[in-house]
């Protein structure tokens, strides 16, 4: 199954210890295909530096950990609006429909209420966890 993990998860998985963390783990140990979607990981880069204001060194460990899990980075080269409340999350839409999917993992309430785009399950961290039965 192919997976996009959105910047939420990816944020809460390098900076908090829980379910995101397990579920990065689950990529880098190949439960699943990992996408990394490029507007996920640029906006991932942008939010570590001037939010969490970390030095460009543990930026650059944090996006080697995710290359390293990563199946595919994926830069979108369709286009796509008015699907989401937040116009900046149609980008994440585009990627999963033309990497045709199968779930898009996050907490953002914009993307959840969806539920569902084309083929693509949009779930919270907690229900993907769910899905492994371990």
């Amino acid at each position: 199954m192919k997976v996009i993990l959105d910047t939420n998860i990816l944020l809460s998985a390098f900076l908090t210890n829980g379910i995101c963390a397990r579920i990065l783990k689950r990529a880098r140990h190949k439960y699943f295909s990992f996408i990394l979607c490029a507007p996920v990981l640029n906006e991932t880069k942008r939010l570590l530096n001037n939010k969490f204001s970390l030095t460009a060194r543990e930026i650059a460990f944090f996006v080697s950990v995710l290359s390293e899990a990563a199946d595919e980075e994926y830069h979108p080269v369709g286009v796509l609006s008015g699907v989401c409340r937040d116009p900046d999350d149609d980008l994440v839409l585009l990627c999963a429909a033309e990497t045709k999917t199968s779930y898009l993992v996050t907490g953002d309430k914009d993307l959840l209420v969806l539920k569902e785009y084309q083929d693509t399950k949009i779930i919270s961290p907690r229900d993907f966890e769910l899905l492994f039965g371990d």
